[in-house]
């Protein structure tokens, strides 16, 4: 599904933010990130999302080179940075919305499928709420609630947990096991905590330095 080979990204001329990264994740596995901050995990997960670009070696993703992948046409994948990303004055709902408007159902499904979404996720009395009038919890869910509108093949998630409480963690800990996991979505998350890595992958790449330690 992945495959690195020789990965190399300078953030200035003396500074690398990753170095001579190699990796292989197969379609279907889970695996983390591990490291502390500045370790290079969340710059690899945005370089896989081409966000970053100015990168030396080879990146690919189910075999076609990541300079040439086009997200909307070549892989169906999902990101959730730290900082989600919404129409921030439009409400959930919208948002939600804004996600199924390009698909071929009746405004009647479109709502019908946005309400089931909103109890499942129990953020039903979020609906008419602004995106900017939430909490980073709340954003983390509805993030989550709309990758869970499409059939992703890949889901790439940062280092999420770091704000959140042991409750809020758990709950999204809990969704990633029964959206991602259960279905064998390739998976790969960054994380400065164990105990996540350990609870949502079967493996765990340890990162220091913009290097995978060995």
């Amino acid at each position: 599904m992945i495959l690195v080979k020789n990965l190399k990204l300078k953030f200035t001329k003396e500074f690398y933010a990753l170095y001579d990264i190699n990796l292989n994740i197969k379609k279907g596995e889970s695996v983390a990130l591990l490291g502390e901050k500045n370790s290079g995990k969340t710059t690899l997960i945005r370089t896989l999302c081409k966000l970053e670009k100015d990168y030396t070696g080879e990146i690919y993703i189910k075999d076609i080179p990541l300079k040439k992948i086009d997200f909307s046409v070549d892989i169906e994948m999902g990101y959730v940075p730290v900082s989600p990303i919404f129409l921030d004055k439009k409400t959930v709902y919208e948002n939600l919305k804004y996600v199924l408007k390009c698909r071929k159902i009746s405004t009647a499904q479109i709502e019908e499928k946005i309400n089931n979404l909103l109890i499942e996720f129990n953020i039903e009395k979020l609906k008419d709420e602004k995106i900017n009038k939430l909490t980073l919890f709340q954003k983390y869910l509805v993030s989550l609630a709309r990758l869970s509108l499409r059939n992703l093949e890949l889901v790439l998630i940062d280092n999420i947990f770091e704000e959140l409480n042991n409750n809020e963690k758990e709950t999204i800990i809990e969704i990633i096991k029964k959206y991602y996991l259960q279905n064998k979505t390739t998976l790969v998350i960054a994380t400065s905590s164990n105990d996540i890595a350990k609870s949502l992958t079967k493996r765990i790449i340890k990162f220091k330095l913009g290097s995978i330690e060995e």
